[in-house]
């Protein structure tokens, strides 16, 4: 495999008229300066809120200039979540769906003896729940792991996209897809990689991720979450994640200071980890 991860190539597509709105959206906002004082602020508002969903989007197939605009349409309302405040919860049975805009967010499930184990990490541009649409009610959390901003949109506009846009509807089908492979990922490192490999597949996923939705720099990102959380992630003890941590810190591998990660050597990391970006799909064709 090459050494290096091409960077996807995104065509963008920016509306140049006033943004379409289906009739059928009742657009609603918790935070005022996303547009209740007029349209152009109101639109500002939710190209941002839109923003990395379409940058991730984007990175499989070309979203036409319409389908971005029935997106920016089914944005409701948007809210902030504090650290470990549930996003949501378990036994829920959520009538939207939700997108993080801002920060990171987990997956988990807590066992009858109260420990924890962290399923997924979603960043900007993520659903959380989108396969709540259909499951109804919700099997595990969702938490925060870092200051969350989310946009929620509501599945009875979901559903009369799946009846009226095939091709938009495949492509959020193929957000849930990506989301099974990234499971099908983690549990491969679980059992057969060394704790070493499973780290080091860990941070090179994670950065390919935050690559594709624009927030790294260079070879650096914001990782907010503690040792205690990664180790959560990893399914391994906080004593053995911080040895192995120290070791590719003496490998030259990484940095990782004040929730600042640094990837050092990219081609020996992704070495390390055999990692394989094509079960992220990070090709545009045609859906």
């Amino acid at each position: 495999m090459d050494a290096s991860v091409s960077k996807p190539r995104v065509k963008r597509l920016f509306l140049k008229t006033t943004v379409f709105i289906p009739s059928y959206v009742n657009v609603k906002c918790d935070r005022p300066h996303l547009g209740l004082g007029g349209s152009a602020s109101f639109s500002k508002g939710i190209n941002k809120l839109i923003e990395s969903l379409l940058l991730n989007l984007e990175s499989h197939d070309i979203v036409s200039p319409r389908e971005q605009a029935l997106l920016r349409g089914m944005i409701t309302r948007d809210r902030r979540f504090k650290v470990d405040e549930d996003i949501v919860a378990e036994g829920s049975r959520p009538t939207h769906s939700t997108l993080i805009v801002e920060g990171f967010a987990a997956r988990y499930k807590y066992m009858a003896d109260g420990t924890r184990q962290i399923t997924s990490l979603h960043v900007a541009g993520d659903f959380v729940d989108l396969h709540a649409f259909l499951l109804k009610t919700m099997d595990h959390g969702i938490v925060a792991m870092s200051p969350c901003h989310v946009a929620f949109m509501e599945h009875s506009d979901l559903k009369r996209i799946t009846e009226t846009e095939p091709h938009l509807t495949r492509l959020l089908w193929l957000d849930t897809v990506i989301d099974g492979a990234i499971h099908r990922e983690w549990i491969v490192a679980m059992g057969r990689r060394s704790k070493k490999e499973h780290i080091a597949h860990l941070f090179c996923e994670i950065y390919v991720r935050l690559r594709v939705v624009q927030q790294t720099t260079g070879f650096s990102f914001h990782f907010p979450l503690t040792q205690l959380e990664l180790a959560d992630v990893l399914g391994i003890s906080i004593v053995h994640l911080n040895k192995t941590l120290q070791i590719l810190r003496k490998e030259g591998l990484l940095t990782w200071v004040s929730q600042t990660l640094t990837i050092l050597d990219w081609p020996q990391l992704i070495k390390l980890a055999q990692f394989d970006p094509t079960y992220l799909s990070l090709s545009v064709e045609s859906r």
